[in-house]
C-alpha cells in the first residue's frame, strides 16, 4: 500500500521575526541539502527559515528543521509545475509581497533602524535576498490554487462523506442563530465636522512648516498606517476610495495635498513615488467622531424605523435594504452571513460582541430587538443597531438536515486534500528527488526519497 505525502499548504512568511535577543550561530559553508528535478535546496535556505523560527522565541528543534525542508520540497515541486504550465508572477506582485513582509517586520522590530540592526544589513539588501524565494513561493501558491480552483462536491458526495465519518466522533455544535441587522451611522452637520477638519489643517500646517511628515503621522494619524509613518504600499487608482485616489494621482512626486474628506474622515497625503499605473503615498487621517447632538438625531431616526417595523408598516428586511448604512448586509436585506462557510447560520459563540448577544438572546424567532448603541472594535466607530431574529437552532450533534452547508465544506476540503495528495504523490514518483543523508532521519521526509513504493506504517 502506498503512503501519500502529507500536503503542506504554503503559507508565505510562516515564520516571522520577533525582535528580542537573538542567539548567534556559527557560520556554515553553504551546501546542497536536497535536489528536486533540476533545482536545489541549499543549507542557507533552511537556515534562513530556521533562524526566523528561533527569533520568534521558540526552542531549538530538529523536528522543525524537518518540517521546513518538507515545506521547501513542496514549494519546489509546485514552482516547477508552474514553469511547465507557464504560470508567472509579476515583479509588482513580488514587490507588493516583499513590502507587506517588511512592513510587518518593521512593526515587530519597533522601527526601520532596529530592523536593520537585527538583520545586520539594510532593508533593501534583505529584500533582494528574499526576492528569489518569494517569487518561487508565489508561483507555487498560484499553481496550487489552479489545481483546486474547480473542485466542488455533489450532494451525493456530501452524503457519502458524512456517512463515512465515525458516528462517535461527529462534532457537537453550539446554539446557532439566523439574524439580520439594520445599522445607522450618526451624520454630522458641516458645522459639527469643522473641528475635525481644523485639526487636520493644523497637522498639515506643521508639516508644511518643516515638521517631519512621518513623525506627525506616527504621533497623530488615526489610520492603521500610522506606525509606518503613514506610508502605504504601491496601489492602483481603484484601490482606494475615489476622493483619495483623485488626490494621489494628480500630484507630482513629493507634493502634499490639501486636506480633503472621505468616508473615513479628513486626510492629507504626500506622493512618495510613481511606478507605471501605481503610486506610493503616505497620509494622515483625522477620523470624524459623532457629537452628542448627532447621536441624539440618529437615536430618534432608528426609533422611528423600529416603530414602523413593529406596527407592520414595513418588514425588517425591506427596512434594512432602504435605510441601513452597513454595505456588507443592506443589499441582502440585512442578513448576516457566516464568513467561514457563507451560510446564514451563526454560532452564538461567534457573535462579534457581548452587546450583540445581549440584544438578540432574549428574542424569540420573528422578534426585533430594541435599538442599541454599538462601538466597533478597532476603529471605535459608533452606530445604532436593531436586530431581527429569524431562527434559533439549539445545541446538537452534526446531522445532514441542519448542518448541510458545514458538512459540504468539510467534504470539499477533504476532496481538495485528496486531490493535492495524489498530485504530489504522482510528481514525487516522476521527479528525481535526492535528500542529504543528514535529513533521512526525518520520518516525514522518507516518502520524498527516490524509492517508488514505501509501505505504510
Amino acid at each position: 500500500m502506498k503512503r501519500y505525502i502529507t500536503v503542506v499548504f504554503l503559507v508565505l512568511g510562516a515564520f516571522t521575526f520577533s525582535f528580542g535577543q537573538s542567539s548567534s550561530s556559527p557560520q556554515l559553508v553553504d551546501r546542497i541539502i536536497a535536489t528536486v528535478g533540476t533545482s536545489f535546496i541549499l543549507q542557507s535556505d533552511l537556515e534562513m527559515e530556521y533562524t526566523q523560527y528561533l527569533a520568534s522565541g521558540n526552542a531549538p528543534s530538529e523536528q522543525v528543521k524537518c518540517y521546513i525542508v518538507q515545506q521547501l520540497l513542496t514549494s519546489k515541486l509546485l514552482s516547477q509545475q508552474a514553469a511547465i504550465d507557464s504560470i508567472e508572477v509579476s515583479e509588482n506582485e513580488i514587490d507588493d509581497n516583499l513590502n507587506q513582509r517588511i512592513r510587518v517586520m518593521i512593526q515587530r522590530a519597533g522601527g526601520r533602524e532596529r530592523l536593520e540592526e537585527f538583520l545586520n544589513r539594510s532593508i533593501l539588501q534583505h529584500k533582494e535576498e528574499m526576492r528569489p524565494m518569494v517569487a518561487e513561493q508565489l508561483k507555487g501558491n498560484k499553481m496550487q490554487q489552479q489545481l483546486v480552483s474547480n473542485i466542488d462536491v455533489t450532494p451525493q458526495e456530501v452524503k457519502n462523506y458524512f456517512e463515512g465519518l465515525n458516528a462517535d466522533s461527529l462534532p457537537y455544535f453550539d446554539t446557532e442563530i439566523e439574524y439580520s441587522q439594520l445599522v445607522l451611522k450618526p451624520i454630522l452637520t458641516k458645522e459639527e465636522k469643522e473641528q475635525f477638519r481644523q485639526k487636520a489643517e493644523g497637522y498639515r500646517k506643521q508639516v508644511m512648516n518643516g515638521s517631519d511628515f512621518g513623525t506627525i503621522a506616527r504621533l497623530y494619524s488615526e489610520d492603521g498606517s500610522a506606525p509606518f509613518g503613514g506610508e502605504m504600499d504601491y496601489a492602483t487608482r481603484d484601490t482606494w476610495v475615489k476622493e483619495f485616489s483623485a488626490q494621489a494621482f494628480k500630484l507630482k512626486e513629493g507634493e502634499i495635498s490639501p486636506v480633503f474628506e472621505t468616508q473615513f474622515g479628513y486626510h492629507f497625503l504626500q506622493v512618495l513615488d510613481r511606478r507605471g499605473e501605481e503610486v506610493k503615498v503616505r497620509h494622515i487621517l483625522v477620523r470624524i467622531k459623532p457629537t452628542q447632538a448627532s447621536l441624539e438625531r440618529t437615536k430618534l431616526r432608528i426609533d422611528s424605523i423600529a416603530n414602523r417595523i413593529a406596527e407592520k408598516k414595513i418588514n425588517f428586511n425591506t427596512a434594512a435594504s432602504l435605510y441601513s448604512d452597513d454595505n456588507n448586509t443592506k443589499y441582502n436585506g440585512g442578513v448576516v452571513t457566516n464568513m467561514e462557510d457563507r451560510s446564514t447560520l451563526i454560532p452564538v459563540s461567534q457573535l462579534e460582541d457581548v452587546s450583540v448577544f445581549n440584544a438578540i438572546d432574549p428574542l424569540q424567532p420573528g422578534e426585533v430587538s430594541k435599538p442599541i448603541l454599538y462601538t466597533e472594535k478597532g476603529s471605535g466607530d459608533v452606530t445604532y443597531r436593531i436586530y431581527y431574529l429569524k431562527s434559533r437552532i439549539p445545541p446538537h450533534k452534526a446531522n445532514l438536515d441542519q448542518d448541510f452547508a458545514k458538512i459540504k465544506e468539510a467534504a470539499r476540503q477533504d476532496k481538495i486534500n485528496r486531490t493535492l495528495s495524489e498530485w504530489f504523490e504522482s510528481r514525487r514518483e516522476s521527479t528525481y528527488i535526492d535528500i542529504n543523508p543528514d535529513f533521512l532521519s526525518c520520518g516525514e521526509l522518507k516518502i520524498w526519497t527516490s524509492q517508488k513504493d514505501i509501505a505504510a506504517d
